[in-house]
């Protein structure tokens, strides 16, 4: 069985598409579709179910694709050990990242650790925080940066940090002058909110929850960025995170006062950490330089001990 025809199922059974395959793939739906029915002749099964010129993956196709993404990452693995072999500091990391994390957490550290290791090439990817997660369980990236924790046992999670939470609020609202307020005080408050499978989402609603009301969300957007606008424009209150040293504010941002009212973020991998070496190095780094650095060295032991970097 050739390399080639795994990476093109592995690439139909992502996005059981034959149209979307063939363009990510740069080759005909002819060919697409000739290398499929190769391949399932040599199984004896089809793979997908076809509806309506629609593909599906079936249960037989679900157990190999299983193995076909495991035979393609343990080529991977052993393509990035011969690389690491000959160049220790060489090597791909792949990160994602709550886009509002690409403003600063993960350009901070990937700087950082250029200064070490300038030759080390990172592959970038924004999303919400479930779909991280599952690129993250997928192997499609080395390690997620979310917040907060989520709910998965399959996953390890490395704490980095926290961030306190405000309520940005219109220009001349009644919390406008005020230094902080209560999550109760917000019960009445129309609310702007990211959309749900997003960690600030989950953490909004938890708060509210807890204070015993259900918030009323009259806009939900997919960007952090495009919170303030709605703010400014009257549409409701928001939460968000407490702004960086330096960052320039569209709206008075108030402190939430309730020890709760945090977003705490971190680091996601597969069990066990990743499996490449160079993410591995990465991944010792950014926990090194965490403000949780005992916390989170205890949770990668393996990774911690990858490689003794300077600084």
């Amino acid at each position: 069985m050739e390399l080639r025809e795994l990476e093109w199922f592995n690439t139909l059974a992502e996005t059981e598409n034959m149209t979307t395959a063939s363009a990510r793939l740069n080759v005909s739906q002819p060919t697409l579709s000739r290398a499929l029915g190769r391949l399932e002749r040599k199984l004896g099964v089809k793979l997908f179910d076809r509806r309506q010129n629609r593909l599906r993956l079936n249960r037989y196709g679900a157990v190999f694709q299983a193995h076909a993404m495991r035979a393609m990452n343990e080529l991977a693995k052993g393509e990035e050990r011969i690389a690491t072999m000959v160049d220790p500091d060489q090597g791909q990391v792949s990160l994602g990242f709550l886009n509002s994390f690409g403003e600063w957490l993960v350009p901070d550290l990937v700087n950082r650790y250029r200064e070490l290791t300038p030759r080390a090439v990172f592959e970038l990817r924004g999303g919400a925080s479930d779909a991280v997660a599952d690129d993250v369980r997928q192997g499609r990236i080395d390690i997620g940066f979310v917040a907060p924790e989520p709910a998965a046992e399959d996953l390890d999670w490395i704490p980095l940090g926290s961030q306190r939470l405000c309520v940005g609020v219109p220009e001349g609202h009644r919390f406008a002058e005020r230094e902080s307020v209560t999550l109760a005080d917000l019960e009445d408050e129309p609310m702007v909110s990211l959309k749900v499978g997003y960690g600030l989402r989950h953490i909004t609603e938890r708060l509210c929850r807890q204070a015993g009301f259900t918030p009323r969300f009259v806009i939900e957007v997919t960007e952090l960025y495009t919170l303030p606008p709605f703010v400014a424009a009257g549409w409701g209150v928001a939460v968000v995170p407490e702004p960086q040293p330096g960052q320039q504010t569209l709206t008075p941002v108030i402190l939430i006062d309730d020890p709760s009212a945090v977003r705490p973020y971190g680091m996601l991998t597969r069990r066990g950490g990743p499996a490449g070496q160079a993410a591995r190095r990465f991944l010792a780094f950014a926990a090194a330089q965490s403000k949780c650095t005992g916390l989170a060295q205890e949770a990668v032991p393996q990774a911690a001990g990858v490689a003794e970097l300077p600084g």
